[in-house]
């Protein structure tokens, strides 16, 4: 096959038309508005482990980069007043290609107001299950926090483990000294060991995250009174398929974590703040709870497919 010729089979493009149908009817139905947010933005993500990529304007000093996902956008419209929104859109993230990954990828994000996170996971499940439900005619829901599935598939205490014992850890599945931070060594013990791990043919959430790694989420006290984010993340049969928050309304706090990523020498002091974000929070962001979808993944799954090239019409090698 040439390189002209398309990655994705016309039996895949018709897949996702059909799942891009599935998705607006289903938020019409619950009334929910359809947005539409610009790619390009004069300030990228915050977070310091996504890879972004941006453009100079020919014959200008301007800079503008590719969005990693609408929210920023999206947040300013809800303070702006626009009530319940969700977007299917193109996002852009470099260094990200391979059997799983493509720079460029499309996302679904909402948002819902007055939602606890338990609520936005249910409907996630609600909506994954509409999509796989000719070959999963009934999907099992798990619940498990941060903490559960480590204890559960790496035998620790993630709230009492040390530095160096998450490192070695770390250094044993990585088979290498990566000489990472707390958080990056709980990131290899959870892609190299728990995610392999989770049980097949079932959604399975992950949440109460670590508080170091709350991102744009709000924090809360688990049973154990120990702080955790109120994020969550959703897995299935070995892939991550969604990211949600309870966001974070206070300006204030989240000017300081900016700060504090900076401080950390975690985010590229290049990378501008998103003063506009920031002003919108400051003007009031009504509580609400977020999350973030790869389609091309939930694809995968839908058609079986090995690799994500299979659903995209052009992946990156033909592009």
């Amino acid at each position: 096959m040439t390189l002209w010729q398309p990655s994705a089979s016309r039996t895949a493009l018709l897949a996702r038309q059909s799942l891009y149908q599935t998705i607006r009817r289903y938020f019409a139905e619950q009334g929910v508005l359809e947005v539409d947010t610009p790619i390009l933005g004069q300030a990228p993500v915050s977070d310091p482990n996504i890879d972004v990529m941006s453009i100079d304007l020919v014959h200008t000093d301007t800079r503008r980069y590719l969005h990693t996902s609408p929210e920023y956008a999206m947040k300013r419209l809800l303070c702006a007043g626009s009530g319940d929104i969700y977007q299917i859109c193109k996002v852009f993230r470099a260094g990200e290609a391979g059997q799983r990954h493509n720079p460029e990828f499309t996302m679904l994000e909402w948002y819902r107001l007055g939602w606890s996170l338990s609520q936005l996971m249910a409907e996630v499940a609600t909506i994954v299950q509409q999509a796989l439900e000719m070959r999963w005619p009934t999907l099992p829901v798990l619940h498990l926090s941060y903490a559960e599935a480590l204890r559960r598939f790496v035998d620790i205490d993630v709230h009492r483990a040390t530095d160096s014992e998450l490192a070695a850890i770390g250094i044993s599945l990585a088979g290498q000294d990566l000489g990472l931070s707390r958080d990056g060594w709980l990131d290899i013990i959870m892609s190299h060991q728990v995610e392999p791990a989770l049980p097949s043919d079932m959604l399975v959430f992950i949440n109460h995250f670590p508080e170091s790694q709350a991102a744009l989420a709000q924090i809360t006290t688990n049973v154990d009174s120990v702080p955790v984010a109120q994020r969550f993340e959703l897995f299935f049969n070995g892939t991550e398929l969604a990211n949600g928050y309870f966001e974070l309304t206070d300006p204030a706090e989240q000017r300081q974590r900016f700060q504090q990523e900076r401080e950390r020498g975690t985010l590229n002091l290049e990378r501008p703040l998103d003063e506009n974000l920031l002003a919108a929070l400051a003007s009031g962001l009504p509580s609400c709870a977020g999350v973030a979808m790869g389609l091309d993944r939930l694809l995968m799954h839908q058609q079986q497919a090995s690799s994500i090239a299979e659903v995209l019409s052009f992946d990156w090698t033909r592009a």
